[in-house]
């Protein structure tokens, strides 16, 4: 961004505009990241490979919040806009040469749960004719991508995003599933973990991309950028993004998070601008650690359903599994017994939190309460448009 543009974002008034809270929504990434342009050249150089016909297989890290789908998501859209055709061609910093014919495909693990699930999006992204879900096998999935690669002579770059979470597959499993392709489709997967701790550390061939916390400075000007396209400046102070920033230690996540908050707070209240209390406010409704939201807006209906009643019930009510079980009860037509256990599984995967009341019991867990560990405000809210 040009320096003159950095001014004018901070002088510009808009009081005579709505601001526009979704453009802090921390689930929602913009068409051009902010502050990751060294990161968007490290992975063309990935999925644009300079010395090979082939796409390559790639792997991107960095911590929560960090931008990696920021970077990526973005990327793979402009990437498969731009090369659709293969007269189209583009060039990375270090190529003299046109990039092969690949076609992209950015596939969200969490909504791609299974190994299925996955290679059914890919075939059902690259080829034009539906694929249904019902009675067809891997084997047919395989075999119809296989049967297209080679009939268009082209090849494929699949990024898969939130690899290795708790509801997602492996970055292994990954993997696994396009090996069978060979040169013909590359993958990046995109994750938390250092290659180490992963099956990278086994493939050699395989280009990583580690994409560290934004710095304060970076992470203000991702705030200060947000802010400016919702028509908010009005609506914050700099003061206010600059404290945001460095209480949020490089997550823009958690940054967006309470920003967002604080805004949807302040509308409640009927104020016209998001102040003190409302910025503590904000925050207050970003536990830390905090899980991606985007984890939670991704379960299943039924267990977001359960979610959004047990921060609908009193607190009291949270007190126990079993408390908030029956309390939730009342309100959505399933069982009891399936609310307990969706409210353990979701503690399992670190949804919610049980914390141990220092009570007994004879039989059975050990009674405890249940915190929330996502942005509550903002799920409320983007539950309640939605």
């Amino acid at each position: 961004m040009k320096i003159e543009e950095r001014i004018a974002r901070r002088q510009r008034a808009d009081d005579a505009v709505v601001p526009e809270y979704d453009a802090i929504n921390p689930v929602v990434h913009l068409s051009e990241p902010v502050g990751r342009g060294t990161a968007v050249e490290q992975l063309l150089d990935v999925v644009l490979p300079t010395t090979t016909a082939q796409p390559t297989d790639g792997y991107v890290w960095g911590p929560k919040g960090a931008g990696k789908s920021a970077v990526v998501r973005p990327l793979f859209e402009q990437l498969r806009r731009l090369l659709g055709r293969s007269e189209n061609r583009l060039y990375t910093s270090t190529r003299a040469a046109p990039a092969p014919n690949v076609r992209f495909v950015y596939v969200d693990a969490r909504r791609a749960q299974s190994a299925f699930a996955l290679l059914h999006t890919v075939v059902d992204t690259v080829i034009a004719e539906s694929i249904p879900r019902q009675g067809v096998g891997r084997a047919a999935i395989v075999k119809r991508l296989t049967d297209h690669l080679a009939g268009t002579n082209r090849q494929l770059s699949v990024a898969v995003d939130h690899v290795d979470e708790p509801e997602t597959l492996s970055t292994d499993a990954v993997f696994e599933q396009f090996d069978a392709f060979g040169d013909a489709v590359g993958c990046l997967a995109v994750g938390r973990d250092a290659p180490r701790e992963t099956v990278v550390s086994n493939r050699p061939d395989t280009e990583t991309v580690h994409i560290n916390a934004y710095t304060h400075y970076s992470l203000l000007e991702v705030l200060t950028s947000r802010v400016a396209d919702g028509r908010l400046r009005t609506v914050t102070t700099d003061e206010q993004l600059t404290a945001l920033a460095r209480w949020a230690e490089g997550d823009a996540h958690d940054a967006l998070a309470a920003l967002f908050g604080a805004g949807v707070t302040a509308e409640k209240r009927g104020c016209d601008r998001i102040g003190p209390a409302e910025l503590a406010t904000g925050m207050e409704a970003v536990p830390q650690p905090c899980v991606a939201l985007g984890r939670v807006v991704s379960l299943p209906t039924t267990r977001k359903r359960i979610v959004r009643q047990l921060l609908a019930v009193a607190e009291a009510d949270r007190s126990s599994v079993g408390t908030a079980a029956d309390a939730i009860s009342d309100a959505v037509d399933l069982s009891r017994a399936t609310i307990e256990r969706v409210l353990y599984e979701l503690a399992e995967s670190g949804i919610i939190r049980r914390v141990k009341t220092g009570e007994t019991t004879a039989t059975g867990r050990p009674p405890s309460r249940l915190e929330p560990r996502f942005p509550t405000l903002v799920f409320e809210h983007l539950e309640t448009e939605g």
